[in-house]
């Protein structure tokens, strides 16, 4: 496999103004995206251990795409494309952060843990969805500001500081909800200006990229066997990918997540790790996975032979499905396409459609290619 140099994104510009439209610095090369399919994915519930509603929305997606779609004991959907050489396996998982309540106190106010990591700061006041017996908006609540004293309002808010007010009294609300019952973000998806915004964008938006990548090759005959695994449990510690792993024991592994644009005011160094609309994000590293040096030359090769934009990703913190697709039976090669986000585990999520774009056309050649690196060695 050939060696390629690893442009920066400011020496990258001027190789695709040729080919795409420039508006504020940065390029919309690619067309609108499906809008309706990444609301569908992104507004449907499914916090971790309760992905189904969305999973039946990914089945949908996946069934006429692939030759198979089959389930695992944990809920990771598998949709299977036939080929002849390896076993290559893209990982989306499909859960998104949230709550279980775990109390319904003597006033009907919810108290719960989290599923996954939240920031604090930013819940105070928020809707959520309760989903009991029945569907129930609630406000997260907390002691209000009029009332703290001066050092408790120097302090951030710790997430047990919070409960959930439904409305109704204590007896109804036992009535419709018990611990157990989870809790998800209650937000639209909406544009912003140039930008796409919700809640669960981590990791609907890299849903999206698998399926929409699964469509570009549909009708191709691919070297690899294609596994498009919508995992679940990935935001409390990556289970669905670890059960998916050992069962289907890929030879290469592509993990599509989210991953942070912290481009805002502040923002340099190490710190800022993507900008939001310059491109599909290579990742090179994470707390969790290095990633061999053959599989982001290969990533970048194809990026520039496709004139996609694309960036390289150094994470410092948080990991992927990427982890467990490396440590798959005796070890397998393997990479992570990220879309850049901005306000990631706070309660709405953004980025550039472009991007989102970017990331499946870069799926889409790693499955047509992905074979050579085996066969390459």
């Amino acid at each position: 496999m050939r060696h390629v140099s690893l442009a920066t994104p400011d020496e990258r510009a001027d190789e695709y103004t040729a080919s795409g439209v420039r508006r504020s610095g940065r390029f919309t090369r690619f067309p609108s995206v499906n809008l309706e399919l990444l609301r569908e994915l992104c507004e449907t519930p499914g916090p971790p251990g309760r992905e189904g509603p969305v999973r039946e929305v990914v089945r949908r997606e996946l069934s006429p795409l692939c030759d198979e779609v089959i389930e695992d004991p944990l809920g990771t959907l598998v949709g299977r494309k036939v080929g002849d050489g390896p076993r290559l396996m893209l990982s989306a998982h499909m859960d998104e952060i949230g709550f279980m309540v775990t109390q319904v106190a003597d006033q009907g106010f919810l108290r719960m843990i989290p599923l996954g990591g939240f920031d604090p700061k930013t819940l105070s006041a928020q809707r959520v969805v309760v989903h009991g017996r029945e569907d129930l908006i609630g406000v997260l609540g907390c002691k209000p500001i009029h009332l703290m004293s001066a050092e408790e309002r120097r302090k951030s808010p710790k997430l047990e500081d919070f409960y959930i007010d439904v409305g109704l009294d204590a007896d109804r609300v036992r009535e419709l909800v018990r611990p157990g019952d989870v809790v998800t973000r209650e937000r639209s998806l909406e544009t912003l200006g140039d930008l796409i915004t919700c809640k669960s964008l981590d990791n609907r938006a890299g849903l999206w990229v698998m399926i929409e990548a699964m469509r570009m090759i549909a009708g191709e005959t691919t070297e690899c066997e294609v596994l498009a695994a919508a995992t679940v449990q990935e935001e409390v510690g990556l289970r669905g990918a670890r059960v998916a792993t050992a069962r289907l024991r890929p030879h290469l592994g592509l993990a599509i997540d989210i991953t942070l644009a912290n481009d805002g005011p502040g923002s340099n160094g190490h710190d800022r790790v993507t900008g939001i609309g310059e491109g599909a994000a290579v990742k090179v590293y994470d707390a969790g996975s290095i990633v061999p040096r053959a599989v982001v030359d290969h990533l970048v090769g194809l990026a520039e032979e496709e004139e996609i934009p694309h960036q390289l990703e150094v994470m410092l913190r948080g990991s992927t499905d990427t982890k467990e697709l490396m440590l798959s039976g005796d070890g397998a090669p393997s990479g992570c396409v990220s879309i850049p986000t901005r306000y990631v585990h706070q309660v709405v999520e953004t980025c550039h459609p472009d991007d989102l774009a970017a990331c499946a056309q870069l799926v889409a050649a790693y499955c047509r290619t992905a074979h050579t690196l085996v066969s390459e060695g």
